[in-house]
């Protein structure tokens, strides 16, 4: 982490705690001001304020529509590092789709064949959430999409959305990897759940 941002140095219960107060004074931010203070937060250098605008549009997902998927995205391609992309892709993302479902086929193609491997990323983990509700059919053609990939960040991915998948059915998860060439990082990470 040292290497991606400069930091305050603030404990995420303390920046937690400053965002509090500052509600508090303030008011809660309202809908048509989120993407001003999300732009601004990430366009600080420090990595706190882009903690907190993750966590502002976590809180406000539910109210969030498929409107607001470009400036997700945007700020998913933005000073990019896992941290706040898988944040950004299960929370905000993922809440979003869960709730517009017909925005997803088109959302999920454009995120599974951009040249961004982060949002390849977004594309695999967006559903973790979703427990039963887990489109299976496009998290495994995600996957077969993916699975030859050389990166780090997409192999823990695939292997941390089976696991995840394995929660609710771990027979597919079995099934999936058995028949499907993985990295042995993803296979390990699939399976680590399941006895």
């Amino acid at each position: 982490m040292k290497g991606i941002a400069p930091f305050f140095g603030l404990r995420t219960e303390e920046r937690r705690a400053l965002v509090r107060e500052h509600i508090a004074v303030h008011g809660t931010p309202n809908l048509g001001e989120l993407p001003t203070i999300a732009r601004d937060a990430f366009s600080c250098k420090e990595r706190e304020m882009h903690y907190t605008a993750c966590d502002l549009l976590r809180k406000h997902a539910k109210k969030l529509g498929p409107q607001d998927l470009p400036l997700v995205e945007e700020l998913i391609t933005t000073k990019s590092w896992w941290d706040t992309v898988d944040l950004l892709a299960v929370h905000v993302a993922g809440a979003i789709l869960k709730s517009h479902p017909k925005e997803i086929p088109g959302w999920n193609k454009r995120w599974i064949t951009s040249d961004n491997m982060w949002l390849n990323r977004t594309a695999l983990i967006h559903q973790l959430a979703w427990k039963e509700g887990t489109n299976k059919t496009l998290l495994f053609a995600n996957i077969e999409r993916h699975a030859a990939h050389k990166d780090f960040f997409i192999r823990k991915a695939i292997g941390w959305a089976l696991r995840t998948l394995a929660e609710t059915d771990p027979a597919a998860v079995k099934d999936f990897v058995r028949s499907h060439k993985l990295s042995p990082l993803s296979e390990r990470e699939a399976l680590r759940k399941i006895t």
